[in-house]
């Protein structure tokens, strides 16, 4: 498989890749892995790791890639962000950056045309469990454990609750914020921040037959439907309606949804390719 990091690239040849790219995984045309791989400090998203997080994403989404999927190598997923770095640089301008920068990255994540998987791994606290809620799915193996801890360091975690709050119900997610108390894969399923748990060595299959599965889909109705459905969820509903209404005309005319509505007629499987 091509691997190559992103901006990372151009440093010494003896430096560890901080970000991985992997095209064509799982044996599928069109699915791409993004592997964050700076296992020894968790993966924790640095000033760094945000910035080439970002230009590998934003080039994706001009990319005909098909689906994304979000990994990380080590015994975490994302520990959140880089405490050493913000205490050590201990300014409201460079924080007010900082965020505003992650911020930017997880909205390119619902922005962006393809789907967003997340392989879940190990740990997910914080900005972490951010990431995992921003993705437009998620796996976990069951050893996951998912906890939005800054509250026990003076740190509300105030950027991760925008997501969570709009992933599980409100109680459970001012209960996770408030406390910082870790949840399970268990009960990450249960609330709705995951859809799937599985053996961490079943991991990659489970993911590779949710890509595939989207993959087997119209690419056009995909992308339509991805911004669809995260442009009414943030409307009222008569508008909402109104955006649908609009968008599955503009897909209904489209040749690839003709064809699907005659293989129905037909009862024979869709030609994408006519």
């Amino acid at each position: 498989m091509d691997r190559s990091a992103s901006s990372a690239s151009s440093s010494a040849s003896s430096a560890p890749e901080t970000l991985l790219v992997e095209h064509a995984v799982y044996g599928l045309p069109g699915v791409v892995r993004v592997t964050l791989n700076r296992p020894d400090a968790f993966n924790a998203l640095s000033e760094q790791a945000i910035g080439e997080l970002q230009a590998t994403l934003s080039a994706i989404a001009q990319s005909d890639e098909r689906v994304v999927v979000l990994a990380a190598e080590g015994r975490a997923y994302c520990a959140g962000h880089d405490l050493k770095e913000l205490r050590g640089t201990p300014s409201l301008e460079f924080y007010q950056s900082l965020f505003t920068r992650c911020s930017a990255l997880m909205m390119t994540i619902q922005r962006m045309p393809q789907p967003v998987i997340a392989r879940v791994q190990g740990i997910a606290t914080a900005a972490g469990c951010q990431l995992v809620a921003m993705c437009d799915l998620a796996v976990a193996a069951d050893t996951a454990r998912f906890a939005t801890s800054g509250i026990h360091y003076g740190l509300f975690c105030a950027t991760p609750a925008v997501p969570l709050s709009r992933n599980i119900p409100r109680k459970a997610a001012f209960e996770m914020l408030m406390t910082g108390d870790f949840i399970d894969a268990a009960k990450a399923r249960e609330l709705g921040l995951i859809n799937h748990m599985t053996p961490l060595d079943a991991l990659d299959a489970d993911v590779a037959a949710l890509a595939k599965r989207i993959c087997d889909k119209p690419a056009d109705a995909v992308r339509m439907g991805k911004s669809l459905f995260y442009r009414q969820l943030e409307t009222g509903i008569e508008a909402a309606y109104q955006m649908a209404g609009q968008t599955i005309a503009c897909n209904a005319i489209d040749p690839v949804a003709q064809e699907g509505m005659q293989a129905f007629i037909e009862k024979r499987k869709p030609n994408w390719n006519a």
